[in-house]
This record gives C-alpha cells, structure tokens and sequence, in this order.
C-alpha cells in the first residue's frame, strides 16, 4: 500500500528500484514482484501506466492515464451538469464557479488533460488568474509540474514583470497581463491551462507573453469551449477541449453542451 502510494504521489518521475530496496529493506527482485502487481491494478483500474526502464538509470515511472471511455462517461456527465438552465446568467453568460470548485471534479478533468499531453515534453503548466487555477494546479498534479500564474494586474510582492497588450477575441477590448520575469525560465516548455475560451484572445495573449520569455507552447488545453464564435473568427485553432459549449438560450432557458475535440481525435 505505501508503495503505491509513493507512486501516485510522484507522477511521471523515474524512480530507481534502489530507492525502494533501501525504503522497504528488500531486495530488488521482491520489489519487481511487488511492482508487477501495481502494475496489474494501475491499468486494470484505469489509474494509468507503469513504465519500467531497464538499465543502470533506469526504473520505474507512474504515468497517470485515463482510458478514453472512462474520460467520455465522465464529461457527458460533466455535460449533463452544465446543462441546468438555472446556469443561464443575465448576457447569455453561463455560471460554472461552483463546478470548477469541487477538487474531485478538477482532479478528473485535469487527469484528461494530462492524459491528451502525456507523451510531450512539458517544463511547466500556465494558467491565467483566477478561474482556470483550480484545473490548471489539477493538470499539473497528474503531470508532476510547477504552475506558472499570470496575472492580470501586476503585483508588487511578483518583483519586475513582464507585461503585454491583447485583444479579447469575442469582444475586441484591450486588456492586460504580466508575468513574474522569476516565474519562468528562457527556452521552457508551456502546457497552457484555462477553464473557458470563447474567441481564445486570453490564450493568445499568454502565447504572445512567452514569446517575452523565448518560451515554447507546448500545448493548449480548455475545459470548456464556446461554439459561439465562428471558425474564421476564432484566434486560435491548435488546441484541446474536453467539452464544446453549443447553444445558450436565455429567452427559451436552454443549454447545450457536449464533449470537446479531444474525444473526436
């Protein structure tokens, strides 16, 4: 039990069989055994994939994966919820604070993420201030990563930023964001996180800040997207969704929702 827990806690770290011969006191080849049933449990309970790497470095390393059909019964469930026409807020805006506050939820949708990007090479998770922060520190968890936070407004307590202009795709208005220039080192590889993209300026505009940082984007990854904007108008088109926000009716109170782009792939 402990070492599994130990493997859960360490995601996507390569850990020596040494470490836990001198953990447990116990040779390596009843470590191997005891790791051949883990295992077993991981994939047969859908918690993801042990990967063994032979050699002097080699190891053993948790990758935590959720098979698709588990990921599908999860977001049409997630679908279902959003569906509630008690969602509907004055503007045709839809509330989703308190889903995005439940951890158990988060910690589901954030292993989807994880799952569509876990054979690419991340340094660092990015989120923007405040609502995409719960999902983004979800990710980052099932990936073993730091999250790195923009802010909207620069804070004296971050030391000197960066800051840049962008545009809102869905309502053309300039906004701002800065990051700590501590934050983030040159050259790192970005997995961008955000709980809803309508025209996906916000995401834009955290691609452009770290092209500030010589920073690469390693991925895109939505919880929600809208499909209130037509294609040609969307600013951004290499991303992954988990659930695509179609028609929000206030006069007739009517929600639809379905999953996201990385269930059609």
């Amino acid at each position: 039990m402990d070492m599994t827990q130990f493997l859960l806690e360490k995601p996507h770290d390569l850990l020596p069989l040494s470490t836990f011969a001198e953990r447990y006191g116990a040779a390596k080849s009843s470590i191997s055994e005891d790791l051949a049933i883990i295992k077993e449990v991981f994939e047969g309970e859908g918690m993801g994939e042990l990967q063994t790497h032979a050699g002097a470095a080699g190891g053993v390393k948790f990758i935590p994966r959720m098979p698709m059909e588990m990921a599908l019964s999860f977001i049409q469930g997630l679908c279902s919820e959003l569906e509630h026409s008690d969602r509907i807020l004055p503007g045709g805006y839809l509330y989703m604070s308190d889903l995005l506050g439940q951890p158990s939820l988060m910690e589901q949708a954030g292993k989807i993420i994880a799952t569509a990007f876990h054979d690419v090479p991340i340094d660092t998770v990015m989120t923007v201030e405040t609502k995409g922060i719960p999902l983004a520190y979800a990710t980052a968890a099932q990936l073993g990563l730091p999250v790195v936070l923009v802010r909207r407004d620069h804070k004296v307590t971050e030391g000197s930023a960066v800051s840049i202009n962008y545009v809102s795709g869905s309502h053309k208005s300039i906004h701002t964001m800065s990051l700590s220039r501590r934050a983030l080192k040159e050259k790192s590889r970005v997995l961008i996180v955000d709980d809803f993209m309508k025209a996906g300026g916000t995401v834009g505009g955290m691609v452009d800040l770290l092209g500030e940082f010589n920073a690469e984007v390693a991925g895109v990854g939505v919880l929600v997207e809208s499909d209130a904007v037509e294609s040609e108008e969307r600013l951004l088109h290499d991303y992954v969704s988990l659930i695509r926000l179609g028609e929000v009716d206030s006069k007739e109170r009517r929600i639809s929702a379905y999953p996201g782009n990385f269930f059609s792939v």
